[in-house]
């Protein structure tokens, strides 16, 4: 009997380990920087590591989305490789592929498209007691946010103000996340900011739905050129009455494209298979957010000037894509 009990108590915690070894899997992960939780990369990276996590379950893969502080960052992660893919607004990706403006020798040769996304709309609220003129040059003077600290949405500000010739000793500048921005706002601490988003949103709905005294200002067409002179990737936008709670007008902004970068390093295979996945699987893509409506084959490469990564330049030519030259990965080229 004292053998038997012996021999239970040695195989009891045995087996376990074995079971647990057996069981135990080592995953690899990918990572995919987004933006702030009151903007729209967010809840959008996420959904797409959901579906991606999903549909690569059989090869142990895992995908998560990764809070960041948007663009800039995002670059920033790609090329450290603490990230495998980012979104990014698209004058950003241009700015860093290039070597411009804030990259201005440090250029980011090894940064690749994956797809197009969706327009990032920019949008400026401001408190209705401060409107002047209704549009963007109602800033000046202002207490009026650019986005959080080294965000893309700081950046772009900056490039419009620029090139309206509003300088950052025109307005009292603050820096602060989207929520943050409207809770501001709302608080009286701040006039306004820039939210730059894809459509509706999170925040902008809580501005309107919630009763803040303020609106969005608008871009003209003069001053949409002013702004192209700068950096041609802007375009004419308007959002529709009803866009958000209780706005009754079109607002006539601009907007610029987003899309997902990566770097030139990170597996060929895997990028195609997760383009494949993307464009393979549009109805679960589309329900993520409104935004990822805009997400489709006929699209996906529109706009792009950054080159794309070869995984994804396979993909899209066995779909039969008509591909320019300067979004041919240079690795190709090459070859």
């Amino acid at each position: 009997m004292k053998r038997i009990l012996f021999l239970l108590l040695f195989l009891i915690p045995v087996s376990f380990l074995l079971l647990n070894a057996f069981s135990s899997k080592e995953y690899e992960y990918y990572s995919i920087a987004t933006g702030t939780t009151g903007g729209t990369y967010y809840p959008v990276g996420v959904g797409l590591a959901n579906l991606y996590t999903e549909k690569l379950s059989g090869n142990d893969i895992r995908v998560t989305g990764q809070s960041s502080g948007g663009s800039v960052e995002n670059i920033d992660l790609l090329r450290k490789g603490e990230a495998q893919l980012a979104t990014v607004q698209g004058v950003i990706g241009d700015f860093a592929y290039h070597g411009n403006d804030i990259y201005k020798n440090k250029t980011y040769e090894d940064l690749r498209a994956v797809t197009m996304l969706w327009p990032n709309i920019e949008h400026f609220p401001l408190k209705d007691s401060q409107m002047k003129t209704g549009t963007i040059e109602d800033i000046k003077g202002k207490n009026f946010s650019m986005g959080s600290q080294g965000s893309g949405t700081e950046h772009t500000t900056r490039i419009i103000m620029n090139s309206l010739q509003i300088t950052k000793n025109d307005i009292d500048k603050e820096h602060l996340g989207f929520s943050d921005t409207i809770s501001a706002m709302r608080d009286g601490t701040i006039d306004g900011g820039a939210i730059s988003a894809g459509l509706p949103a999170t925040s902008l709905t809580d501005m309107y739905a919630s009763g803040v005294d303020a609106s969005l200002l608008e871009v003209t067409d003069d001053q949409l050129k002013q702004i192209n002179e700068s950096s041609d990737v802007f375009y004419r936008y308007t959002l529709p009455p009803e866009t958000y709670p209780k706005q009754t007008k079109e607002i006539h902004t601009v907007a610029q494209g987003n899309f997902m970068a990566t770097d030139k390093n990170f597996d060929e295979e895997a990028v195609y298979q997760l383009t494949k996945i993307l464009y393979e699987n549009l109805e679960q893509v589309h329900g993520i957010h409104s935004v990822t409506k805009n997400i489709t084959l006929e699209h996906s490469i529109e706009g792009l000037t950054v080159p794309l990564h070869p995984g994804a330049y396979r993909y899209y030519k066995e779909r039969g894509l008509d591909i320019p030259a300067d979004l041919i990965p240079p690795e190709e080229k090459k070859g």
